[in-house]
């Protein structure tokens, strides 16, 4: 399986928020710290270097102590979505594979490059995708730097959408049985605050 060493952790912060209201939402506050902290150290405790992607607050993100990235200007298009962001973490890293996460999981587990690497190695694949709950979570995702070729061409030829991308590849689908949790992101302010009373009450 990969080494840490050959492992970049990457945020991906670039979206609009709109099932926020247009919040940008790696930056809302739990415990305390913004979302994509909880992510970024989720990422240091499992990867050798981490990167942000984010196209808006940049000095905001960069305060959180990774390099900040953000997407090409593909066509013009303000967000053009997360293929884009993976596109962006992929071109600026520097080992073989990016384990990257949404901004607004706060609970990703410190063990997910380790069952993503194994799978990876046992399967001979390019790419690993979270599976949970009988869900794909896509951009919880552990991916060969060496595509970013091939994914900078899709997203020039108009493709949008992860798995469709994904399934040009050798991939595969991790299966984490029904823990789910860790992989719920953030999207409206209601289970933002739910997640902030239950870390209250259990510590």
């Amino acid at each position: 399986m990969p080494e840490r060493a050959a492992i970049t952790g990457a945020v991906l912060s670039g979206g609009a928020g709109s099932r926020m209201g247009g919040i940008d939402k790696g930056l809302l506050e739990l415990a305390g710290r913004p979302l994509a902290a909880h992510v970024l150290d989720a990422l240091r405790a499992q990867t050798a270097a981490q990167l942000v992607n984010a196209n808006r607050s940049l000095d905001a993100y960069r305060a959180l102590g990774a390099p900040v990235v953000t997407d090409s200007g593909w066509g013009g298009e303000v967000y053009p979505g997360p293929l884009a962001g993976i596109h962006a973490v992929l071109a600026a890293a520097d080992t073989e594979w990016v384990l990257c996460a949404p901004c607004d999981a706060p609970l990703l587990p410190t063990d997910l490059a380790l069952h993503l690497g194994m799978a990876v190695e046992a399967q001979s694949a390019d790419i690993a995708v979270v599976e949970a709950e009988g869900r794909l979570h896509p951009v919880h995702a552990l991916i060969r730097r060496a595509l970013v070729d091939d994914l900078a061409a899709a997203i020039g030829d108009g493709e949008r959408k992860v798995m469709a991308w994904y399934r040009r590849h050798r991939w595969v689908a991790v299966d984490f049985g029904a823990a789910a949790d860790p992989f719920a992101n953030i999207n409206t302010p209601e289970e933002l605050q739910a997640l902030a009373s239950a870390m209250e009450n259990a510590s």
